[in-house]
């Protein structure tokens, strides 16, 4: 096939670009393995140090992704590979963006990896931005357009998705059907989420963001269908449960599960236990660089003030600004 040539970019003091005739480097298929690479590297990171902490490097990979696509020449081959890699780098931005807490740097970079994917007709990709969409909607509580690209994604996913992401894609639906306040279809399908990740065994490798599903993600999600239904201490079991399957590795999720438990706690009427738990949690924000967890334990912070004040004052007072 035909090189691919991308332009070559010289600036000038006056903003000018010189001739395009230049030499331009060649690369194959070793670059796009250091690419790719890097960018898995950014996921492991990502869960054990936050957004904030990580943001910039994600960014930093996707500047070097696009001045290769725009400055070197390859096969067309690799160009679709680089392109795919550079719509990947994007959706992660904007992952980390938006665990940060910058939701609006997170819209640029999702439409950004939209639009590679739709370039690419690439559906791992579209399903990738819309599951990370849908999860932004449901924590700014517009659980409508969490719904529909939740069912979009499922569109888009079958025929080729593993049970995981099925699983992934079910779970926030049902979470959009209950703040919906459609309790009934939130539970069945919330069931039939549990039911798609148990056909999971392992058949096909999964993708980098899809490995952390499993057990303690649903128990979080039945949670959160009892929190939306006002069973505030059936809340309290379940994410208990999902406590208990937490990893290690990842201190963001175990912070974002120990301030929902913190908040059902004292919406349960639990003021000292909820205490301990937005303790416990404000430990881990020492260690992960998470605007998702900060929000968290504040919204806790309030449940638990609103309940016991002086209770409230001593657990989190070094954190709450």
């Amino acid at each position: 096939m035909e090189d691919v040539n991308r332009r070559s970019f010289i600036a000038l003091t006056g903003g000018a670009a010189v001739s395009a005739a230049l030499p331009q480097p060649r690369i194959g298929a070793e670059t796009v393995m250091d690419l790719r690479t890097g960018l898995a590297s950014l996921y492991g990171l990502d869960d054990r140090f936050g957004g904030a902490t990580v943001g910039p490097l994600a960014q930093a990979h996707f500047s070097r992704v696009e001045r290769i696509i725009a400055t070197t020449s390859y096969p067309g081959t690799i160009g679709r590979q680089l392109r795919l890699i550079a719509g990947e780098t994007a959706e992660h931005v904007a992952w980390l963006a938006f665990d940060a807490g910058d939701n609006q740097c997170a819209l640029v970079h999702w439409h950004h990896a939209l639009t590679r994917a739709e370039e690419l007709q690439d559906h791992s990709l579209a399903v990738l931005v819309m599951a990370s969409m849908a999860l932004m909607n449901i924590r700014e509580k517009q659980p409508d357009k969490a719904l529909e690209l939740a069912r979009g994604a499922q569109e888009k996913a079958k025929g080729w998705a593993p049970p995981s992401l099925l699983s992934i894609l079910a779970t926030r639906e049902a979470r959009a059907l209950a703040m919906l306040g459609d309790h009934v279809s939130a539970r069945s399908t919330l069931a039939n989420a549990t039911r798609v990740y148990e056909q999971e065994r392992g058949a096909r490798p999964l993708p980098d963001w899809v490995v952390f599903h499993g057990p303690g993600e649903l128990a979080m999600a039945q949670a959160a269908l009892f929190t939306e239904s006002g069973h505030h201490k059936a809340a309290v079991d379940w994410l208990r449960r999902s406590l208990g399957h937490q990893e290690t590795s990842y201190a963001r999720n175990e912070a974002l599960v120990r301030f929902s438990l913190a908040g059902a706690l004292a919406r349960a009427g639990e003021a000292e236990e909820s205490a301990n738990e937005l303790k416990s949690g404000s430990v881990l924000l020492t260690e992960v660089s998470s605007g998702r967890a900060r929000s968290s334990m504040q919204e806790a912070h309030s449940f638990l003030h609103a309940l016991d004040p002086a209770a409230a004052a001593a657990s989190t007072a070094h954190l709450i600004a």
